[in-house]
């Protein structure tokens, strides 16, 4: 009898494809509401919508990511391979955000930027959040998780501090108060305060409701 050849299989990431189709997806409110804005349907003011739009689901995906771990804990539903997708989406969005804001409303006029960063708080909040989300974006891969060790743990925690700004950042952004915004804020609010909650009393927390 002929001896079959061993078979060889090359070492697959499994589900990969459903982080490049989370990343493909994430790119459609964007690329939808730009359509709108280049066909006239985004109001009186389109550069200001399509804007405000991305500062919005920067927000979201910021909100995604935080909800990764208390899914896992209240629920068991365990999205963590998606969790870097989500924070670099939140980034992509949030530097969208201010290029719209650079490019579009304020035709690069740098010094009408600074003045705008020096008078205005809701701006300057958000340039240190973007400045803040920027080495976190560039530390998402597994090399630098290799190389800065527990150092990048603690880099990252600066998500918690992005986020609080962001919320902020959306409150003073508006001139009233809405429900929208303050919805927003509440519930990262909540999300921030089961992370600083320590992981016992949340485990001790669970099991008491079951």
């Amino acid at each position: 009898m002929l001896k079959q050849k061993p078979a060889f299989t090359r070492k697959r990431r499994p589900l990969q494809w459903k982080v490049w189709l989370l990343y493909a997806a994430g790119f459609l409110p964007a690329i939808s509401t730009f359509y709108l804005g280049a066909t006239g349907s985004l109001g009186a003011d389109p550069v200001k919508s399509f804007e405000q739009s991305l500062g919005l689901w920067a927000i979201r995906f910021l909100i995604l990511t935080l909800c990764i771990t208390p899914l896992r804990d209240i629920a068991g539903i365990n999205l963590l391979r998606y969790r870097r997708a989500l924070g670099l989406l939140a980034f992509y969005y949030a530097l969208l955000h201010f290029t719209v804001y650079l490019v579009l409303d304020q035709a690069l006029n740098f010094q009408v930027l600074l003045a705008d960063i020096a008078r205005r708080p809701f701006i300057t909040i958000g340039m240190a959040g973007l400045a803040l989300l920027v080495p976190l974006a560039l530390t998402s891969n597994n090399w630098s998780i290799r190389r800065l060790g527990k150092g990048w743990i603690r880099l990252h925690r600066l998500v918690y501090l992005v986020i609080a700004g962001g919320a902020v950042h959306f409150l003073l952004a508006v001139k009233s108060w809405p429900a929208e915004p303050v919805i927003y804020a509440l519930f990262i609010a909540l999300l921030l305060l089961w992370r600083i909650f320590p992981r016992r009393l949340r485990k001790t927390t669970l099991k008491l409701q079951h």
